[in-house]
């Protein structure tokens, strides 16, 4: 389907998130001009030019607002304690707005946020990307269709061996960076599960600090019940040496367990294009299996769509519809991420209020 008119993105922050998970994105997507990109860099700055030589290279997002006045979007993937500022920054320009998750680094500014957007009539959302994984595809299928039966047990596992810490602002312990693993591939983990399974009514979590040196959770687990009676169980890990499964989902008339990460993050990461034909197909060996101890068959992994989000943007812009991701469901997951760090600190299971 063509779009409607192309949108000129502004996209602030050159990192591994704006040139890897970003940036190729919006390029492939029909619809999308990359018109202008932030970096204050300068090896990122010419990788930038090199990459995408039509787009203008700021050095800081004041000079973009003010030497690119024709822009429509601004995708914000710069760290953590600058999204709300420059997501209000860029509505004020009169800009629709792309933040990278987490939208915020409190349920107070995601809201401010929010607010700002309907009060200027612009469009708002939340890079929650793996909505898209081709594994999460896949469960959310198995679910719709019952093949699972009811289901009562959601485990999900994001880990990695990273015996060195790395250093930035991604292990800075202020609560204004939103450091540590529960910021990060945590947003990722609670999204999904209430994606799935819908609003929690309490919330459970371990959040630990494993390597000599680092202030912020590296090693967390977050148990959290909904009120559909399904207990999600969430880990993320930096010093996980061998993964357990990615997902472990049990139902009353079976089991669907799977293996391995979703292939576009590595791909992306080495600069594969996803445009291309097999774009999110993953390996045979990393399929899943759905079924019981006894007897079960291997399910084909749906393919990775990350430029779904994307397309489902354009849609919304071309005929003023719903946002590929709901703001307020960032919100609910910063909710979560609130009673979490307080079950921590207190050892105890937090009550959610009911929506």
């Amino acid at each position: 389907m063509r779009a409607e008119r192309n949108w000129r993105v502004g996209l602030i922050g050159f990192g591994l998130a704006g040139a890897a998970f970003h940036a190729p994105v919006i390029a492939a997507t029909p619809g999308l001009v990359i018109a202008a990109i932030v970096t204050s860099n300068a090896s990122r700055r010419e990788q930038a030019l090199r990459a995408y030589p039509a787009a203008r290279v700021f050095a800081d997002a004041a000079e973009m607002f003010a030497g690119a006045t024709d822009l429509d979007i601004v995708v914000i993937s710069s760290p953590n304690r600058t999204h709300i500022p420059l997501a209000l920054e860029a509505l004020a320009a009169g800009c629709h707005v792309v933040v990278d998750k987490p939208l915020a680094a409190s349920v107070a500014d995601a809201v401010r946020a929010i607010d700002a957007a309907r009060a200027r009539k612009k469009l708002l959302t939340v890079y929650q990307n793996r909505r898209w994984d081709g594994d999460f595809l896949t469960l959310r299928q198995l679910v719709a269709t019952g093949r699972l039966g009811r289901v009562f047990r959601f485990e999900s596992r994001f880990t990695r061996w990273r015996p060195v810490p790395p250093t930035g602002w991604r292990m800075q312990p202020s609560p204004e960076d939103a450091g540590g693993l529960l910021f990060d591939i945590g947003t990722h983990l609670i999204d999904q599960a209430l994606t799935l399974f819908g609003p929690v009514t309490h919330v459970y979590a371990e959040l630990d600090r494993r390597r000599s040196g680092v202030e912020i959770d590296d090693d967390s687990f977050v148990a959290l019940t909904h009120a559909s009676g399904v207990r999600s169980h969430l880990w993320m890990s930096a010093l996980d040496a061998q993964p357990g499964p990615r997902f472990r989902v049990l139902g009353d008339q079976g089991a669907y367990v799977k293996f391995g990460m979703d292939v576009q993050e590595e791909r992306l990461r080495n600069g594969a294009d996803p445009s291309a034909p097999d774009w999110g197909e993953e390996p045979t060996d990393l399929w899943g299996r759905l079924g019981t101890e006894g007897e079960s068959e291997v399910v084909r992994t749906a393919r990775g769509a990350y430029g779904e989000f994307y397309r489902l943007l354009v849609s919304a812009l071309d005929s003023s519809g719903a946002p590929p991701v709901d703001p307020t469901d960032a919100v609910a997951t910063l909710e979560i991420v609130d009673a979490a760090q307080r079950s921590h600190a207190r050892r105890q299971v937090i009550g959610m209020p009911s929506r």
